[in-house]
């Protein structure tokens, strides 16, 4: 299955992220996620450099890939992310998403990225403005929010993150831009309907799936059930 980012078929979507799986049964967990309507997988890259926290590389985005048709949804929290590209690309990511913080020429990054057949994303930390990402806005095939700080799962979410959603979805519109507007960071049933009403449209979340007490399908589905409240 892949879904289109073209702005006709647009719908609100959840990601569920496998830095909050059991990584003993990550493709019995994806397989859930798939037969539960989930609809991208969100993979998370850490270099232990750019953030504190060291995860993925592109063999668990391989193994991701094996497991599932589901569009990859990788956030690069790493520096010097275009020496990576090709590696990613390689192992089945459809989307690539860099921080503007570590691509000084982000217009050149996300061209580079679509070079090599993935959809382009760009995202940024919570303390960075929204005007940061202008640029960037009309090549975009994504933009990220995050709405807590970059490098661990389980965070609190940032109820000021909003409001630059919201910016964000403005500034999208004005252009006319068919991107996802995705957020990330501490969605869960108590969160997610602030920042659809902000604007967002693809929703990463991880202990809200996979930490769900009933179980993945279920989580999914109250996190769906959120959305069209």
């Amino acid at each position: 299955m892949v879904v289109c980012l073209d702005k006709m078929s647009k719908r609100f979507l959840i990601a569920p992220s496998i830095l909050s799986a059991d990584f003993t049964r990550l493709g019995e967990q994806i397989a859930e996620v798939e037969a539960a309507g989930g609809e991208w997988i969100h993979i998370d890259v850490m270099d232990g450099h750019f953030v504190p926290n060291l995860t993925m590389g592109p063999f668990i985005v391989e193994a991701c890939r094996r497991a599932t048709k589901l569009p990859l949804n990788v956030h690069l929290m790493i520096e010097h992310p275009e020496n990576l590209f090709e590696a990613f690309a390689k192992a089945g990511a459809d989307h690539l998403i860099v921080h503007v913080e570590t691509c000084p020429d982000v217009v050149s990054t996300l061209k580079m990225i679509k070079s090599l057949g993935c959809k382009a994303g760009v995202t940024l930390n919570p303390a960075t403005p929204a005007s940061r990402l202008e640029a960037a806005l009309p090549l975009a095939d994504i933009v990220l929010v995050l709405t807590v700080h970059p490098g661990y799962s389980g965070q609190d979410f940032i109820p000021e993150e909003v409001s630059k959603i919201a910016e964000i979805r403005r500034r999208l519109d004005e252009i006319g831009s068919p991107a996802w507007l995705e957020v990330d960071g501490g969605i869960s049933i108590q969160t997610i309907s602030q920042v659809r009403e902000a604007g967002a449209e693809a929703f990463v979340a991880a202990k809200a799936v996979f930490g769900y007490p009933e179980g993945i399908a279920a989580g999914i589905q109250a996190l769906k059930n959120k959305i069209t409240d």
